[in-house]
């Protein structure tokens, strides 16, 4: 069985609005891989996730694209990968980062084609989707 919501955004508020919503079915131990075009609003989609999730302010949300990891603790948890210059799925585990979808916090993986396969148990997927220079459609599931 499969859950799943759908949204059309036009501002960067639509889209932290829609994280906010979506994070209502989010659950500690769960693994969110965000896919989406470079630029699509992955990172601004995390901000609304991380301030209903957790109590993280909007503006203590940013991209970890230069450092990979940024772990946000509030009233949880929330482990943020952006994983878009790892070279290979390799390195992913030789940097230790598989320790980190085993615990109870909450991991969200941007790009998340560079898990290893064995690990790519994904169940919680939110893809942003251009659909003009405004308008961004997301589309949440959660695989049962």
């Amino acid at each position: 069985m499969t859950q799943s919501l759908t949204f059309f955004t036009k501002s960067s508020e639509d889209t932290q609005k829609a994280g906010r919503e979506i994070a209502k079915f989010i659950r500690p131990g769960d693994v969110v891989c965000l896919t989406g075009d470079l630029g699509a609003g992955k990172t601004t989609l995390m901000k609304g996730l991380s301030k209903e999730l957790a109590e993280i302010p909007p503006e203590e949300v940013t991209s970890p694209t230069f450092t990979y990891l940024h772990i946000y603790s509030g009233t949880r948890k929330i482990h943020h990968f952006d994983l878009y210059r790892l070279s290979s799925s390799e390195e992913f585990l030789s940097l230790g980062f598989h320790e980190f979808l085993s615990d109870s916090s909450i991991c969200c993986i941007e790009w998340p084609d560079k898990i290893p396969k064995e690990l790519y148990l994904q169940k919680v997927s939110i893809d942003i989707a251009y659909l003009s220079l405004e308008t961004r459609k997301i589309t949440f599931e959660r695989h049962t």
